[in-house]
């Protein structure tokens, strides 16, 4: 059977940036500006105020469709516009019969098809991202089998930690203790007193400990998110006081190039360094594995796609690390992905989640992904196992 078509449709929705402000996909305070894109008040990176990604569809002869999406946070258009323009004629008229083999084949052929012209990252393999997790969804439905069950993945459950402060209110986290949630993830966007008044705070509200989804589980963890904005000072300075508060993990705190610069911190520091959402490949983090610069690392499903990512958390396997799939700003097909994927890891414990990605993401789905306590249910279905609202 051969691919009829491949398209991508660029997805905007305005949003209230009080309520998301603090949280995944939106963890800094913006610049005023007309500009739906402006920059972090206290880092140079631009963020958009509403909810964007790109949504990717392949179609084969029969009709039978694949729902996949790239993590476009700002700009959409041009990640559907690699698709549209350049992988659609790489892969339109190619047999796919479902087989795993043939996704990584034509993960190549993507991936090849510019990169003699330094085009190895950024858009072009977000691009290739979003038409992986269709192809997944499209070999889960050929096969009859949840994505989860081709990975050979046996959990109905996915445990999960809260992503950010809720309205940057700790008592919101009173909520989510309550379901069973026993790490929360704060981002740091102030200065350093407020963030340790914020762990502070938290520590207390978080339970002792627990199970979610049948696992044990360590209470009152949190973790850090430096957003790429400190130092060889800064770092481990801080590092020192979320390793006196027990702090779960230490993410991105240098500049996302910096792997030797992340090597001495690792190297230095008593706290888990996580890393990898800012990477698309195995290539662009091996500089890392070299370096011994993670303890965590934390694929994207929205930028690596299933293919790369596994190739990733293989690689991470082997080193003895865990992996902890990054999750911001997405609809069900890259949530859905990031479920399944995350889900079929031994060596993952946990997936991020995030309240208003969630709600967002389920108002565009005709049956919504849920939660059981402090963990996601896996959608249940072939494939992917969610389908959009038209």
């Amino acid at each position: 059977m051969k691919i009829a078509k491949v398209e991508a449709i660029p997805f905007h929705e305005d949003r209230d940036r009080a309520v998301v402000s603090g949280t995944a996909g939106s963890p800094a305070q913006l610049q005023s500006g007309a500009s739906a894109y402006r920059w972090a008040e206290n880092y140079p990176v631009l963020y958009s105020t509403r909810f964007e990604t790109a949504l990717v569809r392949v179609t084969l002869e029969s009709g039978l469709s694949g729902w996949g999406e790239a993590q476009a946070p700002v700009a959409p258009e041009v990640a559907c516009a690699v698709v549209n323009h350049i992988l659609a004629p790489v892969l339109e008229g190619r047999e796919f019969g479902g087989d795993i083999l043939e996704i990584e084949q034509l993960w190549w052929r993507m991936y090849s098809a510019m990169r003699v012209r330094g085009q190895t990252g950024g858009f072009m393999l977000d691009g290739i991202a979003g038409v992986d997790l269709a192809l997944w969804d499209l070999a889960g439905k050929l096969a009859r089998r949840s994505v989860s069950e081709l990975l050979r993945g046996t959990r109905t459950l996915m445990p999960a930690y809260l992503s950010g402060l809720p309205g940057r209110d700790p008592e919101r986290v009173r909520e989510f203790a309550a379901a069973g949630f026993t790490t929360v993830k704060i981002f740091h966007d102030t200065d350093e007193a407020s963030l340790l008044r914020n762990i502070d705070a938290v520590r207390k509200i978080l339970p002792a400990g627990g199970s979610v989804a049948g696992s044990s589980v360590a209470g009152g963890s949190v973790a850090v998110d430096a957003l790429w904005r400190l130092d060889a000072t800064s770092a481990p300075q801080l590092a020192s006081e979320l390793q006196a508060r027990d702090c779960r993990w230490l993410e991105a705190p240098l500049a996302p190039e910096s792997a030797r610069e992340h090597g001495a911190l690792a190297a230095r520091v008593g706290i888990p360094i996580a890393l990898g959402e800012s990477y698309r490949t195995l290539f662009e983090l091996e500089p890392f594995f070299e370096a011994s610069a993670m303890g965590i690392v934390q694929p994207d499903l929205g930028r690596t796609g299933i293919t790369e990512g596994l190739r990733i958390a293989r690689a991470a396997q082997a080193r003895g690390l865990q992996v902890i799939p990054h999750v911001s700003i997405a609809l069900g097909p890259q949530l859905a992905a990031a479920i399944h994927f995350a889900a079929a890891l031994p060596n993952c414990p946990l997936l991020e989640f995030n309240p208003t990605v969630l709600e967002t993401a389920n108002r565009h789905l005709l049956e919504p992904i849920r939660m059981e306590g402090a963990a996601y249910q896996l959608p249940a279905g072939p494939g992917l196992g969610v389908h959009l609202r038209s």
